[in-house]
């Protein structure tokens, strides 16, 4: 209670220093080296306008925290600036962010600001603010240009979930937590983890082009230049932010798998409400990583994280997905959307069908084996955060009974959902599932003497930077045009993943199941020419 008390004192305290640079503050208005923060702008830094993304050849955007960023310059911080970082990440610490469904019960919702506030709390004024440019990506790197054989798109927009190529993609989206929100990525401070780096995140981000950052939008933008969807800018977490920031990465930092479902709701109604998007014609590609934060709660509540649950919602998001395909493949007369169509229920009087193709593939990405986390740890105050953002898998002793119960359920996640998704349940002709396994085995990469190479995470020892968000993206890619069965896995990130280009034998996006192949499935066509049939035999008989 005392210590809550603080906070709001110590808030006040700061907001009276700066008051008076921030009297005749206006939304993007620069004001002694600071930026304005106000309404739905979600960044210390003026906004980034266009929810579309660029093109290779486009100039990258100005899309800068302070004159520090490494994306943009060099680091170069005044303390006004200092200040106003400091400034924004107390008054977001002591805000009350209510979950939409949870309230604020800890027990119930991963607290993310709760978190991260009693972590900073132990820091000295010299961590705090204390630079780590090995973490960050220098403005004049270039990755080396990539170019397959064939990146052309199909001659004429694919009918079937089986016939896509990279090219036929128009949109991408993300759903998860804050691995894919990107978080602290490229923080130069632990100040800085609070930010949100949507815009390099491994499956979405479309921060300049390929050879800037490789992110699975700006691979996929060298085969269609006018992807739509890709994050162009940063936000911070707790700030509202509109799609013009996210793009349609709709991820939320904090979130646990009970909460996917909203995400995904939130996602389609964003796809179907959004200009310039063709929703039942346009290819679209989402990525989900989710249920790390479930093993970072577990101990708090082993029934809401359970592998049931975890499994239940993940579930219930992708019948959400499926059943909004179904329910628009065929419009009767009268508004309902049958489970299924026989002769009988009609006779010889067949209503007007009218198809409407939402396409959609889905890759769900297997979550990482977690226990190895704990080896990445130094002597810094940063991980200092590890512990507080996830008790469960740091606090318990070696070889203890609690430890071997959570690696127990960190690998029933994984088995649960191979048993979920190696299947043809999520799999039609204009939407399915597919699971992506190359983190399934994923270790900590390493130096050459075996110890935990830290550029690789955030100044919190526990997310990942832009070099680790590179390989999920290579990773993740790889996998796709990969065979069930045939998929890589990553042992250790200490080598750097190649990436592949589509096989020329076949050079779609692999989307049929094993399950599927198994039992395959009449085509469409052979389907109504056994209704024609049937008709026939019962008109003339």
């Amino acid at each position: 209670m005392i210590y809550g008390y603080l906070v709001v004192v110590l808030n006040v305290c700061f907001i009276v220093v700066v008051s008076s640079a921030f009297l005749n503050c206006k939304p993007g208005k620069k004001v002694n080296s600071c930026y304005c923060v106000a309404g739905r702008h979600s960044a210390l830094e003026p906004r980034v306008g266009g929810a579309h993304t660029q093109s290779d050849s486009a100039v990258k955007p100005a899309i800068t925290l302070s004159r520090g960023d490494p994306l943009t310059g060099p680091p170069v911080r005044t303390s006004m600036e200092r200040l106003c970082i400091a400034v924004a990440t107390c008054v977001l610490a002591s805000a009350s962010v209510k979950d939409e469904h949870f309230g604020n019960n800890p027990l119930q919702a991963h607290d993310w600001w709760g978190q991260y506030e009693e972590g900073i709390r132990h820091y000295s004024k010299e961590a705090l603010n204390k630079e780590f440019p090995e973490k960050t990506r220098a403005a004049s790197f270039s990755h080396p240009v990539f170019r397959c054989p064939d990146m052309s798109p199909s001659p004429s927009v694919p009918s079937s979930v089986e016939f896509v190529k990279a090219a036929d993609i128009k949109v991408i989206a993300a759903l998860g937590d804050s691995l894919t929100t990107a978080i602290g990525a490229n923080a130069t401070t632990v100040l800085g983890i609070p930010i949100e780096f949507r815009h390099v995140s491994w499956s979405i981000g479309g921060y300049g082009s390929f050879q800037h950052v490789i992110t699975l939008a700006n691979i996929l933008k060298l085969f269609n230049p006018n992807l739509l969807g890709a994050a162009p800018g940063k936000t911070v977490h707790g700030m509202q932010a509109h799609i013009s920031e996210t793009g349609f990465n709709l991820a939320v930092t904090g979130h646990n798998t009970f909460h996917l479902p909203s995400q995904t709701r939130h996602l389609i109604d964003t796809l179907r409400g959004y200009e310039g998007l063709n929703f039942e014609k346009d290819w679209k590609l989402l990525t989900i990583l989710m249920g790390m934060n479930d093993i970072c709660d577990y101990c708090k509540d082993k029934a809401l994280f359970s592998a049931d649950n975890f499994i239940h919602y993940i579930t219930v998001s992708l019948e959400m997905l499926m059943n909004e395909v179904k329910c628009k493949q065929i419009v009767f007369k009268d508004p309902v959307c049958p489970r299924e169509f026989s002769v009988a229920a009609f006779g010889t009087h067949l209503p007007r069908v009218v198809l409407q193709v939402p396409r959609m593939i889905v890759n769900v990405v297997q979550i990482l084996p977690m226990q190895t986390l704990r080896e990445v740890q130094r002597p810094t105050p940063g991980c200092l955060l590890q512990r507080s953002f996830c008790p469960c898998l740091i606090e318990p002793a070696a070889r203890s009974a609690e430890l071997l119960e959570l690696v127990e359920v960190n690998w029933e996640f994984q088995r649960r959902l191979e048993l979920l998704l190696y299947s043809d349940r999520f799999f039609r002709d204009n939407f399915a599932v597919v699971l992506q396994p190359f983190l399934k085995h994923a270790d900590p990469p390493r130096l050459p003497n075996g110890k935990i190479d830290m550029t690789f995470f955030t100044h919190d020892c526990f997310h990942f930077t832009i070099k680790g968000h590179e390989e999920l993206a290579k990773g993740l890619w790889n996998n796709m045009f990969q065979p069930e069965g045939g998929k890589m896995t990553v042992s250790s990130f200490s080598d750097p993943v190649t990436l592949s280009c589509p096989p020329k034998e076949h050079p779609y996006i692999f989307t049929r199941p094993t399950a599927a192949r198994a039992a395959q499935r009449p085509s469409r066509a052979s389907v109504s020419l056994l209704l024609l049939a049937a008709l026939r035999g019962f008109l003339f008989a």
